[in-house]
């Protein structure tokens, strides 16, 4: 596994379980189109381009171009690193056809093409500075009453308001948010100006 620190963007979940196994880090599905009208979701990826940077991967065919120059509009684009999968031509294993253009998309991609395109975009570069550091925890979640208590949706809403995360987020996504940007002594400061607002 590749610990980066960057976000990076997909289009599909299919796209996401097969990065999943080669990145360590967040990884967000665009659903295709639908990030176009998802507004809570163009918040989240707004919202992790400031806080990390992005590494926009998409698929090479005209879809994929169309969702990175729109994520790539909504965000900063010096926090934006474009990786780009090479023209492949052939099938992914759990279709029974071609995609429209031909094209493999990422899920498609052995890990060997997935590295080579990420060292071209330059991701490596800036490995070694990931900070290792203390953890949230779903423990600390449960202690602060961020989940599996009685109050546990008022008290998230209220950190993910203060985080400027969308309240609707779930405990498990906003742990993995959290901690690729806060340390645990910001994370404990956050929670306690929002239980003294609740």
């Amino acid at each position: 596994m590749i610990k980066i620190r960057e976000a990076v963007i997909v289009e599909g979940k299919y796209d996401k379980i097969k990065l999943s196994g080669i990145l360590d880090t967040i990884i967000i599905e665009t659903d295709g189109f639908a990030v176009f009208k998802d507004k809570e979701k163009q918040r989240l990826i707004r919202f992790l381009a400031e806080k990390r940077g992005l590494i926009i991967m998409t698929d090479s065919d005209s879809a994929g171009f169309k969702i990175r120059s729109f994520i790539k509009g909504i965000t900063n684009i010096d926090n934006v690193k474009n990786v780009y999968m090479p023209d492949i031509y052939g099938k992914e294993k759990r279709k029974t056809e071609v995609s429209k253009e031909g094209k493999l998309g990422v899920e498609g991609m052995t890990t060997e093409v997935i590295l080579s395109a990420l060292q071209k975009a330059g991701v490596f570069c800036e490995e070694n500075s990931y900070i290792e550091r203390r953890e949230i925890t779903h423990t600390d979640f449960f202690e602060d009453g961020i989940s599996g208590g009685d109050n546990s949706s008022t008290i998230r809403k209220a950190l993910a308001r203060e985080l400027n995360l969308p309240e609707r987020i779930s405990s498990s996504s906003m742990l993995k948010i959290i901690n690729t940007y806060m340390t645990f002594d910001e994370y404990k400061e956050a929670v306690n100006r929002i239980k003294n607002t609740i």
